[in-house]
């Protein structure tokens, strides 16, 4: 996919910052394809960036509008069906990442049509997967677990992708989700690839490579998230990882979306290990990524001491702190 930027994002009606998470991503990481934001009365969510209306961002040259917005399901609410329509009239692209695809609307796709633009879903993807045979393929890996979703994977693997090559490492930040594959340009969502071929597409997006190279593939959901597990399953398996290292937002107590209670760092590590075994046996966590947003910094250095003291392993906010002392455990481990 070539979309075309600067992006208009489109933040809609987000309760939280979170539901956002797709626009402030891009934000974070690639600031510089941003024009500006439009957001819905009630919006909770804010991208700092300037707002716009759309006729405001055409004026003023974007050429695509961005869905920032996630939410369960991936559905697309009809009450913004009138906004993405009047983005094509007035000259815009719109690309999105949600499970329903634009052109399924019939107002968004004869808007698309008479207007020769572009409706880009990134979520879907072309590309047929075989399934995933666990044979062992050369290069190294490394995976993000989390013990919940939404807890700062992605932002951990680019964040290790660049302290990594800063290292004089080779490595590459592998998407799986909707939001690496706007950040990065290339990937695969992985929770809208049929369960059978879960694996087998992440083999394909982490293909044989130099015994030297490291892929940093993007993790999803957890293991132990009721909804989410199964593509948290296939993800392990296909990564065939090396190294990972497990994410964590220590304010919570159940799981995001659900009632379920938060499994401890341990819990992650114990059941990372047991099933990641099958397709690595030699399988081993280099560190843990604490998201200390919600800390101030007195409270976020005590926890992240706390944290690699109870479980013997570097503890860090890559955000906040950046990724210096997992880096130093991979170059310990793998040399």
């Amino acid at each position: 996919m070539q979309i075309a930027h600067p992006y208009l994002l489109f933040l809609g009606d987000a309760r939280d910052a979170l539901a956002a998470k797709t626009g402030l991503g891009i934000v974070d990481w690639r600031r510089e394809w941003c024009l500006g934001q439009m957001r819905l009365p009630g919006c909770k969510a804010d991208a700092k960036l300037p707002d716009m209306s759309i006729a405001e961002a055409a004026e003023k040259g974007a050429r695509t509008l961005v869905i920032g917005v996630v939410n369960a399901g991936g559905v697309l609410p009809e009450s913004w069906v009138g906004e993405i329509v009047a983005a094509l009239d007035a000259g815009l692209d719109v690309a999105a990442g949600l499970h329903t695809r634009l052109g399924s609307i019939p107002a968004i796709a004869e808007a698309a049509a008479r207007n020769g633009r572009k409706l880009f879903d990134v979520r879907h993807s072309s590309e047929r997967f075989a399934t995933g045979k666990g044979d062992k393929r050369p290069g190294l890996r490394l995976l993000t677990v989390g013990t919940d979703c939404s807890v700062g994977k992605k932002y951990t693997a680019l964040a290790l992708e660049r302290g990594m090559r800063e290292a004089g490492f080779d490595a590459d930040f592998k998407a799986t989700g909707q939001t690496g594959v706007f950040i990065s340009g290339r990937g695969v969502a992985i929770d809208a690839v049929v369960a059978d071929f879960i694996s087998g597409a992440v083999e394909w997006i982490s293909p044989a490579a130099d015994p030297n190279h490291w892929d940093l593939i993007e993790g999803q959901g957890s293991l132990f998230h009721p909804s989410f597990a199964g593509v948290s399953l296939g993800l392990l398996h296909g990564a065939q990882p090396d190294a990972f290292v497990v994410c964590h937002e220590p304010t919570r107590r159940t799981m995001r979306g659900v009632a379920t209670p938060l499994p401890t760092i341990g819990d992650v590590i114990a059941m990372t290990v047991q099933l990641g075994r099958l397709t690595n046996p030699a399988i081993r966590c280099v560190g843990i990524a604490v998201n200390t947003e919600a800390l101030s910094e007195e409270e976020a250095r005590a926890e992240l001491e706390r944290t690699a003291r109870v479980y013997g392993l570097p503890a860090t906010d890559p955000v906040r702190f950046g990724v210096a002392p997992i880096v130093e455990e991979i170059r310990a481990r793998f040399g």
